[in-house]
């Protein structure tokens, strides 16, 4: 039942066990043996692992001491989110050359819309090609789907995995989803596919064939893009990334001013607003950009690249050390803004090589708080009690 009016060509492209690739760049001797990403004490959680440790029943976000357990022989490294931010943007930069539209889904995937390529190159000889200058110039793994929409070619790579291609052109969207476990659908979390598993509904030919009013009925609103997409129906467009996308706050000052220390509280308060509106939105940010106007109307800007991130204590420095940098000329200022940039889809990866569980939970706390109160709930006691005029992009 796809959509006759799909006859897009969609590219998904993942990098096959991203963090691990990356390590074994730099070591050939963990080729080949079981690895796990993620912090190094029984209380970290497992950011990425290799197939090797992966027959062994390792996953992402399993708790450390289960992954030691499962697999003791494996080779535990805590993970470089600098590294992975570097070979992540050597490999949008290759994509950008060549791809007419491109998104940028998370660290480690992109979609590429290829629609029309057929009538210059053929879209599977033009990915094919794309994906093998992918693997000679970054030396990383890297698998493809290609086929009418996004759901079906991001189902597509996975089956493809590891290190394939796989085409499924529109005839073939139907015959190819059906026999596939239900969890393959994007989107279909645990509680909902223990919650479909427990009606007896095991493959997506099942839950493709059910009255969409009663998929409507037992899964809300979010029931009918499951059962569009088990149907093999996806509108969804390719959203064309773009380095200016950005999440920003400015503050023009009632009066000018050079009091440091208020500037100071006010790019903190600033940095969480900011970081929070990153982790509600499940992105992560890789540039910070900071601004200041004088009271003369001189405008300045800096800006500094940094591994992805959505952490208050990770932005904060970064934000203050570019304030410094850029307030020299000891005048009146009139405005500071920050920007956060470069944005990508994702959970806040970096935690997970994190030592520290604490931090983590401390994080998940306040959120919870500010997700249900609003983001005034929960604040740094420095942050309180500025008044300012807020001008929030």
């Amino acid at each position: 039942m796809t959509n006759p009016g799909d006859n897009r060509s969609i590219v998904h492209m993942d990098l096959d066990t991203f963090f691990v690739s990356v390590e074994r760049l730099g070591n050939s001797r963990l080729n080949g043996l079981p690895v796990i990403i993620g912090g190094m004490s029984d209380r970290g959680v497992v950011a990425g692992c290799s197939y090797e440790a992966r027959t062994f029943g390792v996953h992402s976000a399993m708790p450390m001491r289960m992954a030691r357990a499962l697999c003791p022989d494996a080779v535990v490294i805590r993970g470089d989110m600098e590294q992975y931010t570097r070979y992540s943007n050597m490999v949008t930069a290759i994509i950008a050359e060549k791809a007419p539209v491109y998104e940028k889904a998370s660290i480690d995937e992109h979609y590429l819309d290829i629609t029309g390529m057929d009538r210059f190159f053929g879209s599977v000889k033009w990915s094919h090609e794309l994906r093998q200058r992918i693997i000679r110039e970054t030396g990383l793994p890297i698998s493809l789907g290609l086929s009418v929409n996004k759901t079906v070619s991001k189902i597509a790579t996975g089956q493809a995995k590891p290190n394939g291609e796989l085409e499924i052109p529109r005839e073939r969207v139907m015959p190819f989803l059906s026999p596939l476990s239900i969890s393959k659908i994007p989107g279909i979390g645990e509680k909902t596919f223990h919650l479909l598993r427990s009606m007896g509904i095991a493959n997506i030919d099942t839950l493709s064939r059910m009255p969409v009013e009663m998929v409507e009925r037992l899964l809300g609103k979010n029931g009918i893009i499951i059962w569009k997409k088990a149907n093999g129906i996806d509108p969804t467009p390719v959203e064309p990334y773009s380095e200016r996308k950005s999440i920003s706050s400015e503050t023009t000052f009632e009066q000018d001013t050079i009091n440091i220390g208020m500037i100071n509280d006010l790019l903190l308060k600033k940095v969480e607003k900011l970081a929070w509106e990153l982790r509600r939105k499940q992105k992560l940010a890789s540039c910070v950009t900071v601004k200041v106007r004088y009271a003369n109307f001189d405008t300045h800007t800096l800006q500094q690249r940094i591994p992805y991130t959505a952490f208050d204590h990770i932005l904060l420095p970064v934000t203050r050390s570019l304030f410094n940098r850029l307030y020299q000329r000891r005048m009146l200022i009139r405005l500071v803004g920050v920007r956060f940039s470069h944005l990508v889809s994702g959970v806040q990866q970096i935690s997970m090589f994190d030592d520290s569980p604490e931090t983590i939970s401390l994080y998940q706390a306040m959120d919870r708080i500010r997700n249900r109160f609003g983001q005034r709930a929960v604040t740094r006691a420095a942050t309180m009690g500025t008044v300012v005029v807020e001008e929030d992009e």
